[in-house]
């Protein structure tokens, strides 16, 4: 077992043993309006995708694209048919951690920050470029949403070496100039605490997606084993703790246009990987 393993399990044993507390209380698996966290429907993945990352819904022929974390392709699911899958090859084996679709072109994270984008043509073969950060500092990143509002992609921290305890910091990516800025904000994770009541965590984005429905920014934690609501100034608003037999490793999130949540989850070397798909109470797909 490797140590990364161990100290997630130790990190989440705490956490477990903070909101049991002394008294045996039991643990409140909520979920945020609209959503049951705790009944997804699974589409169960091929051995291929069991390191599956990154996740976006395609609408036009409602398919789901995703990167495996190291394999340096680009996968294609189809859910509606046992999960058939095309692929493309884009860069070498890599530590590979979300992806996001503007237009034509996916723009595929890698966890020091750097940014593959992939454009396809029909006249031309598969364009591959590669966007280096130029950070000082060795941070990792495994969060890149879209916001249009902005027109920019957001980069979260997962480990950054300018944040403290609490504080989570964000890089922007403009996909005009294709250059990076400091992100448009920083999560206080105090907030995170209260809400939780917890005493200062170390929270560690995986991925983040804007909800369709309400504008709120969904973020996954998967080695806090949380989802965390703020608005799209990273203000948090709520905190949901995950149950963990249902999110094993949960690394990936979208949303379909209609608001239904997706999240992937590795396999963890325990079955399959998956992905979950979480309806909201007033859409049906």
């Amino acid at each position: 077992m490797s140590v990364y393993r161990v100290i997630t399990i130790l990190l989440f044993i705490a956490i477990l043993t903070i909101f049991s507390g002394s008294c045996g209380r039991q643990i409140n698996f909520s979920s945020p309006p609209g959503y049951d966290l705790n009944h997804p429907i699974t589409i169960y993945l091929p051995t291929e995708l069991n390191e599956i990352s990154g996740i976006i819904y395609y609408q036009k022929d409602t398919s789901i694209f995703a990167i495996s974390d190291a394999s340096g392709s680009l996968y294609k699911i189809f859910p509606a048919k046992n999960t058939l899958f095309q692929k493309w090859k884009f860069g070498s084996n890599h530590d590979y951690e979300d992806l996001q679709r503007v237009d034509s072109t996916f723009y595929i994270l890698s966890s020091s920050g750097n940014i593959v984008s992939v454009k396809f043509s029909k006249h031309a073969p598969m364009l591959v470029t590669e966007f280096k950060i130029h950070d000082k500092e060795k941070n990792e990143f495994e969060t890149l949403y879209f916001d249009s509002a902005l027109h920019k992609l957001i980069l979260v921290c997962k480990d950054c070496e300018e944040d403290k305890k609490n504080t989570v910091s964000t890089r922007a990516f403009d996909i005009s100039s294709n250059t990076y800025t400091k992100g448009p904000y920083t999560i206080n994770v105090n907030t995170i605490d209260s809400l939780m009541k917890l005493k200062k965590i170390k929270f560690k984005p995986s991925a983040a997606a804007i909800n369709p429905l309400t504008h709120e920014l969904f973020i996954l934690a998967s080695v806090n084993k949380m989802l965390v609501i703020a608005d799209t100034n990273g203000k948090v608003k709520q905190s949901y703790l995950l149950r963990p037999s249902i999110y094993k490793q949960p690394e990936g999130i979208a949303f379909t246009p209609s608001g239904t949540l997706l999240i992937s989850n590795e396999s963890d070397k325990t079955g399959s990987a998956d992905i979950l798909v979480i309806k909201h109470k007033n859409q049906a797909e």
